[in-house]
């Protein structure tokens, strides 16, 4: 985990009709060097103007660097990457699928995060994918439903370290040779706002997101807001929200109302009865597609990233979040909240989940056992769902 750092400003884009022009223009206002690295590049009309934004900053003479994961960008079109890789741009693949249906442990080790870095003075960091936030959505939905924050100060010398150090790790072992930095980060002050960015990977901060969770919800006293697309926390998490709950900080969940991975979404049910009977307020996202991953403690300190609090982002994958302790950006961020909860997304009564069917209390239960058999496979189980 990075130290804290004073003097920032941190700025908010909701959904990516705020993220997308704020990060072209700092593409197209790019003037040495940009770092990119996300889960998923799909080359539709969003990942189109990003790559021909790219393409016309090496044009000019910027370095650009784009790293995207083997897995989550494994359809990424041939033709699209022989033209960015003409035009100047460095592209690689985090962990190439080559043997794609072959059952490794180390295959779910992935790059989810999503940064930019450019001219290592400015940064953007959240849960927003490059492409379509309208794909997969009805005539009637809403766009897809996520948040990324841009950054200015000394957080982020360190978002520029940790994508440096793995470019570089991926480059040498693709036989691309050492990179040397070329930038020294701007670490001047830029505002007023403290920030800390927090990683997770497979080596020295395996528990680092997962810790800084665990406890501002043991030090809440009075309101945790969390919206995670992907939810089914460890056993330690569990316990604390439940125990928050329990002595009068009120604990509001938005969750994920649409079908989106099945088995971790029906798995995920089977933690709803054991929250609610705890005073835990659940709600489900009814707008459209929900990508969230963010959290409100107390009105003082908060959250932004790419990882959901699950077993792959908590255990597995590379992940990257940004932890702001300020109270007008979280006092913005929890009424942006609230607003998704009061005006999208409906109350989970345990009403109806005792009244379900025995088929859907089934498809609940052997999700649930799946998932933990997932989870044993990979090694990690003890460690998650230890007490």
């Amino acid at each position: 985990m990075s130290r804290l750092h004073t003097s920032n400003t941190v700025s908010l884009l909701c959904d990516g009709a705020a993220f997308f022009p704020a990060l072209l223009t700092a593409l197209d206002h790019a003037q040495h060097e940009i770092h990119l690295e996300t889960y998923i590049f799909r080359m539709d009309g969003t990942g189109q103007r990003i790559a021909e934004a790219l393409m016309a900053a090496a044009a000019r003479g910027v370095r650009v660097c784009v790293l995207v994961d083997g897995f989550g960008s494994v359809d990424f079109p041939g033709d699209w990457l022989t033209r960015l890789r003409l035009a100047g741009v460095a592209f690689l693949f985090y962990r190439p699928e080559r043997l794609r249906w072959w059952p490794q442990r180390s295959r779910l080790r992935r790059l989810h995060r999503k940064l930019v870095v450019v001219d290592a003075r400015l940064a953007f960091i959240g849960g927003i994918n490059l492409h379509d936030d309208r794909d997969n959505a009805g005539p009637s939905d809403a766009a897809r439903y996520d948040y990324a924050v841009q950054l200015e100060g000394g957080v982020v010398a360190d978002i520029y370290h940790t994508m440096k150090t793995v470019w570089q790790r991926v480059q040498w072992f693709q036989g691309g040779g050492w990179d040397v930095p070329r930038l020294v980060a701007k670490t001047a002050s830029a505002g007023k706002q403290r920030a800390r960015l927090v990683v997770r990977d497979n080596v020295r901060y395996r528990g680092a997101i997962e810790q800084a969770y665990l406890r501002q919800i043991q030090r809440a006293r009075h309101h945790i807001v969390i919206a995670s697309a992907y939810f089914l926390p460890g056993l330690r998490i569990r316990h604390a929200l439940c125990a928050a709950a329990q002595r009068g900080v009120k604990v509001e969940i938005l969750l994920q109302g649409r079908v989106d991975h099945a088995i971790l979404h029906y798995a995920t049910r089977m933690l709803y009865l054991d929250f609610l009977r705890s005073g835990i307020q659940l709600y489900e996202y009814q707008a459209g597609y929900m990508h969230a991953k963010v959290a409100v403690v107390d009105g003082v300190w908060a959250t932004v990233g790419s990882s959901n609090i699950d077993p792959f982002s908590l255990l597995l994958a590379r992940e990257a979040n940004v932890v702001v302790l300020d109270s007008a950006f979280a006092r913005q961020l929890g009424t942006h909240l609230a607003n998704k909860i009061a005006t999208t997304a409906l109350p989970v009564q345990p009403s109806r989940l005792l009244r379900a069917s025995l088929p859907a209390r089934l498809v609940v239960w052997v999700s649930y056992g799946l998932v933990r058999a997932g989870i044993s496979l990979t090694g990690y189980g003890g460690r998650f769902y230890q007490e």
